[in-house]
């Protein structure tokens, strides 16, 4: 069923509503009394309050967020805290980290209109993201929060970095969040997923919105279809009888600094191959390079291309109409009448990639786009309908294979690592596997019998993982952080200790 996004982020005077019971409620509270330590030790009094939000697995619908089509991911348990306190005695921003041996403590100054240097990657500038979101947007609400103070906030982070779960827009989430909760506001949870989804436009990368709303939506127990402009979520009950593993390759994929060459080339692609599907299926190339964003605004135009043909598919306009062979920038200019540099003359870091990219796969960005837009609402549909369990879960593990091929051959996000770790999980009893994520690096999602889940970790374990351990790449006993199952968990929260 379609959720309230209209709510506010729900606010807690305990951690069992959000961790529940058990094992995961006892590890949260030892995390929150470290954090709480740490803040003291670091600032000399405890924090006022404390938010978090989930990292998440994408289980279907990858790179198409940003191409305006719904994608259907879930919360997992990992999340980030961050802890909050307005300090007016000393004018500065200080971002700390219980992990402060890898994070060293950030200092900036209040002033909102600061610059990033962007070129000096440092990991606190995720909180100073949200901080401009934030005083951008209570500016554009007339909310007065009055005179600019000091912040004293520390940061506790288990969603695994560089691993395709979403650890970037998890700590932009909780540091909206804190901010908000910090001042006393509590806006809907659709404002502040897509707030926090405009703020990463400061850190260089050009986001869809997909890892910001589930952050804030998700529910326990559901995956959520989430549908953009506007962003709305819809509950999506999983079959009882398979579960998702969760498995890193241990290849790392910082999104921010690959931006260039990797995520936002693909961003850049799928814009330039809307553009010139619109210029030729019709229109003034000035209209399509003002008014064309996205696939999906030339979505129309391919599937009336297609009905001509007594199809519905708009993938029959992009055979048509884009070649298979790379574009030159030259080829491109040629097409639109104009230089990519004053096509992209208002995007940063689209003119950033054009400086790096040698040519531009039009033709694979759009077919893969087209077809994992499909694969989503497939995916839904199986899960709503009659099948037997059995059949559910091999058509959804279908759909999933086709995905990663999809991603791996026509996106070109996969990485070795990746494509060994799908080839064992599909080897050793996976009903269909997947890269999520950005890609380039990151995990996998793989689909699983929920009765076989623990020994196919065991063999994940013995047959990817084991090697990695000999090698010195990581630790035994942190293999639990790496290869995990999950089932959906909650969404964001403000907690009121």
């Amino acid at each position: 069923m379609a959720k309230n996004v209209d709510l506010g982020v729900p606010i807690f005077k305990a951690l069992e509503p959000v961790y529940g019971s058990g094992l995961l409620l006892a590890e949260a509270q030892q995390r929150f009394n470290d954090t709480k330590s740490k803040f003291i030790h670091f600032f000399g009094h405890p924090p006022l309050v404390y938010a978090r939000s989930p990292g998440r697995v994408n289980l279907i619908g990858e790179h198409i967020d940003y191409e305006g089509y719904s994608v259907l991911p879930m919360a997992i348990a990992q999340d980030t805290v961050v802890a909050i306190r307005l300090n007016n005695s000393d004018k500065k921003l200080r971002i700390a980290n219980v992990n402060d041996e890898k994070y060293p403590m950030c200092t900036y100054s209040v002033d909102p209109q600061q610059e990033l240097d962007l070129k000096n990657h440092k990991w606190g500038h995720y909180f100073i993201c949200a901080y401009k979101g934030f005083h951008e947007y209570v500016k554009s609400k007339g909310i007065n929060i009055g005179e600019t103070v000091g912040l004293d906030v520390i940061v506790n982070g288990i969603v695994p970095t560089g691993s395709g779960l979403s650890s970037s827009a998890a700590l932009v989430c909780s540091s909206m969040i804190a901010l908000m909760a910090a001042f006393n506001i509590n806006c809907p949870k659709k404002e502040i997923a897509q707030l926090a989804c405009d703020c990463e436009r400061h850190i260089g990368t050009q986001s869809g919105g997909m890892d910001q709303a589930i952050s804030i939506m998700a529910q326990v127990g559901f995956a959520e279809l989430i549908d953009f402009n506007p962003i709305r979520a819809t509950d999506i009950q999983l079959p009882a009888g398979g579960t998702f593993v969760i498995a890193h390759s241990l290849a790392e994929c910082m999104k921010a600094v690959t931006a260039a060459t990797n995520y936002n080339y693909r961003v850049v692609e799928c814009y330039l191959a809307a553009i010139i599907l619109g210029i030729k299926q019709g229109m003034e190339p000035k209209d399509a390079i003002s008014k064309v964003k996205t696939l999906s605004d030339v979505e129309n135009l391919c599937v009336a291309f297609a009905s001509t043909k007594g199809f519905s598919d708009p993938s029959l306009a992009v055979k048509e109409f884009l070649s298979e062979k790379p574009y030159t920038a030259e080829d491109i200019e040629k097409i639109t009448g104009q230089k990519l540099q004053t096509i992209f003359a208002s995007s940063p870091s689209s003119l950033d990639v054009a400086k790096a990219a040698k040519d531009y796969k039009l033709y694979q960005r759009a077919m893969h786009v087209y077809s994992e837009a499909k694969r989503v609402h497939a995916f839904k549909d199986t899960v709503s309908s009659k099948l037997s369990e059995e059949e559910m879960l091999k058509k959804l593990g279908d759909l999933m294979n086709e995905s990663h091929y999809s991603c791996s051959v026509l996106y070109e996000c996969s990485c070795p690592e990746l494509e060994e770790l799908v080839k064992i999980s599909r080897d050793n009893g996976a009903i269909g596997a997947r890269l999520t994520g950005a890609g380039w690096g990151g995990c996998v999602v793989v689909l699983v019998k929920e009765k076989v889940a623990d020994q196919f970790v065991l063999k994940l374990k013995q047959h990817y993982y084991q090697s990695r351990i000999d090698q010195g790449k990581i630790k035994a006993d942190e293999l639990g952080q790496y290869v995990f199952a999950s089932k959906p968990s909650s969404g964001a929260a403000i907690l009121k200790l």
